[in-house]
């Protein structure tokens, strides 16, 4: 009797168990198109913000001489690498849409 369970346990319920997760994987939640359009227009948005925020600092900059803007150096280049990276990455998935 034993070896008939070894063999259904190996034949049978390791086959059921590594497919039983891997359709639970496969069926996990991903990102849908609603969602990355979400995404860009926050990105959007906080690009905005972020434009604005300079603005503002420079106007009170500019009426204020004892002003320090929280951000010392506006346009940080590693700040704007990553940006640019992420909008490469924007336009490769609106190219792949099309």
């Amino acid at each position: 009797m034993e070896p008939l369970i070894g063999i259904l346990a190996v034949f049978i319920g390791l086959p059921w168990i590594v497919l039983h997760y891997m359709t639970k994987w496969k069926t996990a939640a991903s990102i849908t198109t609603d969602d990355e359009a979400l995404l860009e227009e926050l990105y959007q948005l906080a690009k905005r913000l972020d434009e604005r925020m300079d603005t503002v600092e420079r106007l009170v900059a500019s009426d204020h001489a004892d002003f320090k803007p929280a951000r010392v150096i506006p346009d940080l280049e590693s700040d704007n690498l990553k940006l640019r990276e992420l909008e490469m990455m924007l336009a490769e998935k609106r190219r792949e849409r099309r």
